[in-house]
């Protein structure tokens, strides 16, 4: 299995539905009705504290890394689940990360990642702005811990915040983490990690947002530590039979980053939602 060329799958997806499918979208011959379960849809998956399990699979093709200019693939299977626990909803969220990263000019290394699990307790009545807290872990499983992972086991803590008011929504996601346990050979580990997004929903489902993903190694000399994305991208809620499903595509410049990691970056997510039918 070649991920750079499966890579442009979810891209071609997401292009084709975002422009050009034509789903039928619920059982509701009205399309105001219609609209408006897309549009209530859009704000939900939009929200990391919604009390809605989803499975999103992305694909990151980032471009213009290390010195022959390669490219990379990071496929990003990150089910959420969101568990009752009294007063508070535990959403736990993994990101499972399947790599191909290029080691020369030609070459490249494929498989397996480190899995990291973030587990949100979040108030089951939440005010206005919706805040979580819990601890994240990073588990070593890459299946190349060389190339692909960090040799670590490593645990700190994470947060979140959560606002939408009327047409919009915003909010971000951050966690550090620290090694506590692994391959005493391997350097330890000291990580950041932070995701912020807005998004304005125009309605029918259409959204147009950014939501960057900025990384740091602290460990790293000063100057070569962090990736600072900055981009737009645009979703579309559908409906495929009987599932609600999110199709994203974005676009995102590092306009700062370590030498030899990539550049620029085209992200295409499939989300598929499965809505807790009411009691």
């Amino acid at each position: 299995m070649r991920f750079p060329t499966a890579g442009y799958i979810p891209l071609v997806v997401a292009v084709t539905a975002l422009f050009g499918a034509t789903p039928v979208f619920g059982q509701d011959p009205d399309p105001t009705a219609q609209s408006d379960e897309a549009a209530a849809l859009a704000k939900q998956v939009q929200n990391p504290l919604a009390n809605l399990i989803t499975l999103p699979v992305q694909a990151n093709h980032n471009i213009g890394v290390g010195e022959f200019d390669r490219k990379m693939t990071n496929w990003n299977v990150q089910p959420v689940i969101p568990f009752p626990a009294g007063k508070y909803n535990i959403i736990a969220r993994t990101i499972i990360p399947l790599l191909s990263v290029p080691v020369d000019s030609l070459g490249s290394i494929t498989g397996v990642g480190d899995v990291a699990l973030s587990l949100f307790a979040s108030p089951a009545e939440p005010g206005a702005v919706i805040w979580g807290l819990g601890p994240a872990i990073l588990l070593p499983t890459a299946s190349n811990p060389e190339v692909l992972g960090t040799g670590k086991l490593a645990v700190g803590p994470t947060g979140v915040l959560f606002w939408g008011p009327g047409n919009w929504t915003m909010g971000a996601v951050a966690n550090n983490v620290w090694s506590i346990a692994g391959d005493s050979d391997r350097e330890s580990v000291n990580r950041f990690f932070a995701q912020w997004f807005i998004n304005y929903n125009f309605g029918g489902g259409w959204a147009l947002g950014t939501a960057p993903i900025i990384t740091c190694n602290w460990n790293a000399p000063s100057g070569e530590r962090c990736i600072i994305p900055l981009g737009l991208q645009g979703s579309k809620v559908l409906k495929f039979g009987s599932m609600p499903v999110n199709l994203l595509l974005g676009y995102y410049k590092n306009v700062e980053h370590p030498t030899g990691t990539a550049d620029k970056q085209i992200r295409a997510q499939i989300n598929m939602m499965f809505p807790q039918k009411p009691n």
